[in-house]
C-alpha cells in the first residue's frame, strides 16, 4: 500500500484496530492477544483493552484454553474485518 494511501485509510480507521481485526481474519491456526500485539506493534495491555472493545460490540470471543485466552471471530466479525481489508486494498 503506497503511503498516502496508508495515511488516508487511517484517516477513516483508527490502524491498531482495523488491523487487529484483519490479523484475526487472516491468522492461520490459533491466535491469542499476545501475538496481535507483536504483529500490531502494540503493548499487551492496549491490545487487551481494544479487544476488551470489541468483545461488547460483538466481533470477537475469548475462548479459555487453560491460562490463556484464544481469540475468534464472531460472524459480524468476519464481516467487519473482510469489509475493512476489502477497503484497505483498494486504497
Amino acid at each position: 500500500m503506497a503511503s498516502q494511501n496508508k495515511e488516508i485509510f487511517n484517516v477513516f480507521f483508527r490502524e491498531k484496530p482495523a488491523m487487529m481485526l484483519v490479523e484475526l481474519k487472516n491468522a492461520k491456526g490459533e491466535i491469542y492477544a499476545s501475538s496481535i500485539a507483536k504483529t500490531v506493534d502494540c503493548t499487551y495491555s492496549h491490545v487487551v483493552k481494544i479487544l476488551q472493545e470489541m468483545q461488547k460490540a460483538g466481533l470477537i470471543n475469548f475462548e479459555p484454553q487453560g491460562r490463556i485466552k484464544l481469540l475468534t471471530l464472531t460472524k459480524l466479525g468476519q464481516e467487519v474485518a473482510e469489509k475493512i481489508d476489502g477497503i484497505r486494498t483498494v486504497l
